[in-house]
């Protein structure tokens, strides 16, 4: 671990939480004008682009080219492609449920607490899980097999994902689908592919940051944090608790995978 640039890593770190914070702020200041909070979810994606590019830029010199401009692109696409979609999904909508119901809880002013429960914690949890991204950046040496894998499993993530919300988008615009449960295409195999995508997405960037034992290291945090999220936390478990009481859901999670695409049952 001795060749990693831990004094110029250590600097960026202090520089990419200031991004991160500085995407929550700005997004924050967005809501208190549209009167809505949901704007927060487009600011996610974002938030690791901005990450990503101050970290491409701090990095210069430090580590290896093909790999900065490689794990600052692959962060940036995956992280516009969700902001727009997001941004696309919710135009027109009012407050989303979720932050409607945590919002309500609130000890005094709505808004303040929408900062520092939300955007904080949104904020925090961008550079947390945007290590590997961070990392990446200062590993001096040229990129292995493991690097390549890791770019296919990111590619792999990105198609479940695009594919699974367009899917997903298609069938809802179809007044015939209203009320069923979507269980067509990539819905067919797991009951959720984009979370399913997000997994793939950031255990390829860990695998770029395994690149350097050093990266991989302080970067490990990552996948596992997302994982959680996604699987335990904010994703796949509150959603099912909301899809619950629709007609057809008990029987589509039946025979459908919860999270790994697998045949169906």
């Amino acid at each position: 671990m001795s060749g990693y640039a831990w004094a110029a890593f250590a600097f960026n770190l202090a520089w990419s939480a200031v991004a991160a914070l500085g995407v929550m702020l700005v997004t924050f200041a967005v809501a208190l004008r549209k009167g809505v909070h949901r704007v927060v979810d487009v600011a996610w994606g974002l938030g690791f682009t901005a990450v990503a590019a101050v970290s491409c830029v701090a990095s210069a010199g430090a580590g290896d080219p093909g790999r900065r401009i490689l794990v600052t692109l692959l962060t940036a696409l995956w992280g516009v492609r969700l902001a727009a979609h997001i941004a696309r999904r919710g135009r027109g909508h009012g407050e989303d449920p979720r932050y409607e119901t945590l919002l309500s809880k609130a000890p005094g002013s709505r808004n303040l607490y929408a900062l520092r429960v939300v955007y904080l914690l949104q904020g925090a949890l961008v550079w947390l899980v945007s290590l590997p991204v961070q990392a990446a950046q200062y590993i001096p040496g040229p990129m292995t097999g493991v690097a390549v894998a890791g770019t296919c499993l990111w590619a792999l993530g990105l198609f479940f994902e695009t594919v699974g919300d367009a899917q997903l988008a298609r069938f809802k615009a179809d007044p015939a689908h209203q009320g069923r449960i979507m269980d067509r295409g990539l819905w067919r195999y797991t009951r959720h592919p984009n979370y399913f995508g997000d997994f793939c997405v950031w255990w390829g960037l860990f695998l770029i940051a395994c690149d350097s034992l050093a990266a991989a290291a302080v970067s490990l945090v990552s996948p596992v944090v997302m994982s959680l999220l996604l699987i335990k936390g904010s994703g796949k478990r509150l959603l099912e608790q909301r899809m619950a009481e629709r007609p057809g859901y008990a029987a589509y999670a039946e025979r459908t995978s919860g999270f790994f695409p697998l045949p169906p049952r």
